[in-house]
């Protein structure tokens, strides 16, 4: 249940900090209290407890404790439930290999058993995955979720992405459009040259990294301190088809992104305002946009006031009459300019 509040503030609902404790308290307490004062918690935006007053944008009135206790409490149960699931579902994969175990021929050292490996710990994953580089020789396709790439993950990747384009491997990568606003990323490709492609989608998967279409590597866990080491060869071969449909699909980072076709509305309002229309929290649709919470309803507020709305209720038939309510029509790429770094 931790939340995305900033970097001074890493804590969910259900561990305030003090600052934020006394400013959501004055809040309930009062109503609603200037956005000044939370200035200092930017947590009790990022965490939904605090949201602009519709009817004045300088003031944020608070969520109802009630409803805080409620999303508490169904996280809670959802996270109980898929452990359950989990445990239940590698209980009876044990159960069903130990009856193979039983029956099965010794086989070579090179069993089917290496096709999938758990790899728990950073160290042991960038391990398994400094080893897979090495032996690389053709391409490298990788997706990376999430806003803008910090510049240290793109330093912790730098050395290997230049011992890969020394041998002449190709790289070619999918960011989220929030990606293009990073300065580290341009920086990165243009230290990369030709060796790496990039282009961006609204949303893309989890994180995929996949050498010479023989090994993939897929997070086993939320917070990636557990990967799945993929070498199935129909594991792999659908992974790396899903890459080149998305790849198809998205827009070279050089080129801009295709004008919405309504005044006052950017690219990416009109993707906030389709997953609205689908029925989607604020929290959702941040990290799949890979923006902030504050972030998404900044743009969220520029919507209801472009589409003239009051309300949540009326920025929803608001979105619907304008056709916004699916997503974006984007001309392929790649018809003018088939790559671009």
């Amino acid at each position: 249940m931790a939340g995305h509040g900033a970097d001074e503030h890493p804590h969910g609902a259900d561990r305030l900090c003090a600052a934020g404790d006394r400013v959501y308290s004055r809040a309930v307490r009062r109503g609603r209290v200037p956005r000044r004062d939370a200035e200092p918690v930017p947590c009790l935006l990022d965490l939904a407890l605090l949201h602009p007053d519709p009817d004045d944008m300088d003031w944020l009135v608070p969520t109802s404790p009630q409803e805080v206790m409620t999303r508490l409490l169904r996280e809670v149960h959802d996270e109980v439930s898929a452990g359950q699931r989990r445990v239940g579902s590698a209980v009876a994969a044990v159960e069903w290999y130990a009856s193979l175990g039983r029956r099965a021929h010794p086989a070579p050292a090179a069993a089917e058993g290496a096709a999938i490996r758990v790899l728990d710990g950073l160290a042991r994953i960038r391990s398994a995955m400094d080893e897979a580089s090495q032996a690389c020789t053709t391409e490298v396709l990788t997706v990376q979720p999430g806003g803008i790439r910090r510049e240290h993950e793109l330093a912790e990747g730098l050395d290997r992405a230049l011992s890969l384009r020394g041998r002449g491997v190709r790289m070619r990568t999918l960011y989220t459009h929030v990606a293009r606003h990073g300065q580290g990323l341009l920086t990165y490709l243009e230290l990369m040259g030709d060796a790496v492609e990039a282009r961006t989608l609204d949303e893309v998967t989890e994180r995929l990294i996949l050498f010479d279409r023989t090994v993939a590597f897929v997070p086993a866990n939320a917070d990636r301190t557990m990967a799945l080491e993929l070498r199935h060869p129909a594991l792999v071969a659908y992974l790396a088809t899903v890459f080149e449909r998305l790849w198809h699909l998205a827009v070279p980072l050089s080129a801009p992104l295709p004008d919405t076709g309504i005044e006052g509305i950017s690219h990416r309002e009109r993707s906030i305002a389709a997953l609205l229309a689908e029925g989607h929290q604020d929290a959702v649709i941040a990290e799949r946009l890979g923006i902030s919470v504050r972030t998404c309803r900044a743009h969220i507020a520029r919507l209801s006031e472009t589409l003239g709305a009051a309300s949540r209720t009326q920025l929803g038939v608001r979105i619907a009459q304008a056709g916004l309510d699916g997503p974006p029509r984007l001309s392929l790429p790649g018809r003018e300019s088939p790559t671009a770094r």
